[in-house]
């Protein structure tokens, strides 16, 4: 039904506009896309999105969250220059190395209060965060220390000396080398 403004357009021009509209159509206009077809492709999209997604989840998972943590046992070269009673502390270990004239022994540099770092001193350790001092063997001689620093195992394989952080020996006990 034309309306009253195509109508006089139309008189003007000498024949009715929306016919001409509809037939001007040209065949390179993109053909109309319906409304159930839009929701088709943002479904498709939207599965496609969760597929890749989970693809990118399940490439992560191989991958280990925790890193590795040296081993408890490890190689001691002990430098020729050491004196006797002196302590030697491997490069990025928590144990002192002793040799003297009865052999090799290791003493744990944690401390037993609450396992902070303890420093050799000339009478022995001494723990920089609550004062708790220890001797030369790791005897508790001040502090809130509750025991002893433990001594641990010290081997020798082929020559090589070997310290076993998760090993702990009695008091006293030396390799002889």
């Amino acid at each position: 039904m034309p309306s009253p403004w195509n109508a006089s357009c139309s008189a003007r021009i000498g024949g009715p506009m929306s016919e001409t509209q509809k037939t001007g159509r040209s065949r390179l206009d993109p053909e109309p896309v319906s409304r159930r077809d839009v929701l088709g492709l943002m479904s498709l999209w939207a599965a496609g999105s969760a597929l890749l997604f989970g693809l990118v989840g399940m490439l992560r998972l191989p991958k280990a969250a925790v890193l590795s943590s040296p081993s408890k046992r490890f190689r001691v070269t002990l430098p020729a220059t050491l004196a006797a009673g002196e302590a030697f502390t491997p490069p990025g270990r928590n144990v002192a190395v002793y040799r003297d004239e009865q052999g090799v022994y290791a003493i744990s540099r944690v401390c037993t209060h609450l396992g902070c770092i303890v420093k050799p001193t000339e009478e022995g350790f001494e723990c920089p965060c609550h004062g708790s001092r220890y001797d030369h063997d790791g005897t508790v001689t001040k502090g809130p220390a509750p025991r002893a620093l433990p001594w641990l195992e010290v081997k020798e394989q082929a020559g090589t000396l070997y310290v076993d952080e998760g090993s702990n020996v009695a008091s006293g006990t030396r390799l002889k080398v």
